[in-house]
């Protein structure tokens, strides 16, 4: 009965281990995706000594890219919570499908002592629980 505990893990250590690889390929399918945004021409400022030019040259491109960087939060933290809510939709059907292994094995347990009795009983040998509640007989001689 300590190998079941250990099948388990095995089943957890093996769906977390089929989530990590699904999410970093997510990772990597978005990173491919979105690298284009990364790569956009340089925008050539000129300096003329008027550094109102450069400001609003600075802030027009840092502005995109903390724009950017929002949206990439945004979507790995909806990443996250699909994956925090994945994970936990496996660990309940890893549970529920524990518990119906146990039942099942159970039954099966039943199954085969109730056949077994059967068995015996039709060969003419008493059953266990007849032969236990049996009173001894007395041979006159």
């Amino acid at each position: 009965m300590e190998a079941k505990p250990a099948r388990l893990g095995d089943i957890e250590q093996a769906a977390a281990a089929a989530v990590a690889a699904e999410f970093e390929g997510e990772i990597r399918e978005f990173v491919r995706r979105d690298i284009s945004v990364w790569r956009r021409p340089r925008v050539d400022v000129a300096v003329d000594g008027n550094s109102g030019n450069i400001d609003s040259a600075i802030e027009r491109v840092s502005q995109a890219s903390v724009e950017e960087i929002d949206m990439m939060i945004a979507e790995l933290q909806t990443l996250r919570a699909t994956l925090v809510a994945e994970g936990e939709r496996i660990r309940r059907e890893i549970t529920n499908y524990a518990g119906l292994s146990q039942s099942a094995m159970t039954s099966l347990k039943i199954m085969a002592d109730s056949l077994s009795q059967f068995s015996n009983t039709a060969k003419g040998e008493p059953a266990a629980d007849d032969a236990l509640h049996e009173t001894p007989r007395h041979s006159a001689g």
